[in-house]
């Protein structure tokens, strides 16, 4: 008969039961990228197919290579690190929640940069992780940079989609790695890696700071700003707009591949959302499905009817737009909410993001893919959501503040859990604005110009930016 397992084999257990979850989730998230390189390929034209999908694909290895070097330390670098005085480990605890604590030795990760105002300490960016050296390879630290790489990868591929058609091969690379070095972590160490924003519970009263489940803002915020501010900066596709301003129909090659991109996206996005609990060992993921099926189901049929009534059809891209808008949306709340309150915010995301795209398209800036209305518009409804809806029946501990997450429907009325969304919301676009256009700004006076040349964008970037077309015996000139 074999021994009772002792309280060590029981931790072993369910340390590895937390690594196996998190890096099948993982998987998930990372076959997401073929969702977006359809969806972004087929909402295209014919003449450039070779060139958006290569972007797609091979922005995951440059903004991976920025991210091995330098992102990841700058983000997650000082998850486990302690203000100036304090006990070892009494930074903010790893995102995930409580559940999620036995992932990463408590001597790893544990170098933060803080400043100090007001007495308190405020931590900007982490410092420990750089390759993925020293203390860094042990399997929590390991399965934690793969999974957070896959979610990096998500927003630095938002833009491609949004500048697709047009945007130089060359400038895109650069941007991309740029993406994963320091513009993505930077605010992901605010917010997930022991960061200010995570402290402004701690430190101001605040809620539990500001709460993002698994990347309404992190992810789809900052990719969404970066998208609107690079399409402002690199201009329209030449004919998208008439003498007078008017936006001409520019429609996509290949519906099918969208909507097929599409359903891979809402695959992966449990990846996404349960994955994000770091733990198999919690009863909070079934809960977690279930309000990101309900949110993008609702979602769809809300952008559905609505383009329905408003313009007479119910267009096929807006359909796509509308359920990945509604995912996006409830990344953030997804742990803390009902599933009543799940598909209420699924509706009016899907409100919202297509009449974003439209007014974004009428406001003169071009977005081919409907980014900036699905990922900026649908991000920040997401991390403001959580301010309006979390019920107070989980989040004890989250940011080291004691007792649930609870919003101002359900009896947080001094706002606290809202102001603290805000200045999370706030916070993300200006930084994505600022340094992401800066960044632009500085690699097109590099390179000339971060825009193809006239005559290559009329003709299609596939032969002249990537050499081969992607249809060799049907390329479509329009």
């Amino acid at each position: 008969m074999l021994p009772p397992p002792t309280a060590s084999d029981l931790a072993e257990h369910s340390r590895a039961i937390n690594f196996v979850w998190t890096l099948l989730a993982g998987f998930l998230v990372m076959f997401m990228q073929a969702g977006f390189a359809l969806v972004e390929t087929g909402m295209g034209r014919a003449k450039n197919v070779a060139h958006t999908m290569s972007m797609n694909f091979l922005v995951y290895a440059l903004s991976m290579m920025g991210f091995f070097v330098c992102g990841f330390a700058f983000m997650m670098g000082g998850i486990n690190g302690a203000p100036p005085g304090s006990p070892a480990g009494s930074g903010a605890p790893l995102i995930g929640g409580p559940s999620a604590l036995g992932l990463l030795d408590p001597s790893v990760l544990s170098h933060m940069l803080y400043v100090t105002l007001a007495g308190k300490h405020w931590g900007l960016c982490g410092f420990s992780g750089f390759f993925l050296t020293g203390k860094s390879i042990t399997p929590g630290a390991l399965v934690l940079f793969f999974y957070m790489m896959v979610f990096m990868d998500t927003a630095a591929t938002i833009p491609t989609g949004a500048l697709s058609e047009r945007w130089k091969f060359k400038s895109f690379a650069l941007f991309s790695l740029c993406v994963g070095a320091f513009i993505y972590s930077a605010y992901g160490c605010w917010m997930w890696g022991g960061g200010w924003l995570a402290s402004l519970g701690v430190n101001a009263g605040l809620g539990h700071g500001a709460v993002d489940y698994a990347g309404s803002s992190v992810v789809h915020l900052q990719g969404g700003t970066l998208a609107f501010i690079l399409c402002i900066m690199i201009g329209p596709r030449i004919g998208k707009y008439d003498e007078n301003g008017n936006p001409r129909p520019i429609f996509g090659h290949h519906v099918p591949m969208m909507m097929v991109g599409t359903l891979i996206l809402a695959f992966g996005w449990f990846g996404f959302n349960a994955g994000s609990s770091l733990s198999g060992m919690t009863d909070r993921i079934g809960l977690i499905a279930v309000n990101t099926m309900l949110a993008s189901g609702s979602s769809t049929v809300a952008a559905c009817f609505f383009m329905w009534k408003v313009y007479g059809k119910p267009d096929p891209s807006m359909m796509c737009n509308g359920m990945l808008g509604g995912l996006v949306a409830i990344t953030a709340p997804c742990a803390f909410i009902s599933p009543l309150a799940a598909f209420i915010i699924g509706i009016i995301a899907g409100v919202i993001v297509v009449s974003g795209v439209l007014y974004i398209e009428r406001s003169g800036i071009d977005d081919p893919v409907g980014a900036i209305g699905v990922h900026g518009i649908g991000g920040l409804w997401g991390i403001l959501s959580v301010g309006l809806f979390a019920n107070g029946t989980y989040g004890e501990g989250y940011n080291n503040v004691a007792g649930n997450v609870t919003g101002f429907f359900y009896g947080n009325h001094s706002l606290g859990q809202l102001f603290a969304q805000i200045i999370a919301a706030i916070t993300c676009i200006a930084w994505n604005i600022i340094v992401g256009g800066l960044v632009f700004r500085l690699i097109g006076r590099w390179l000339g110009s971060n825009r193809v040349r006239p005559e290559v964008e009329v003709a299609g970037l596939d032969i002249p930016e990537m050499g081969a077309p992607g249809y060799p015996e049907f390329v479509n000139h329009m």
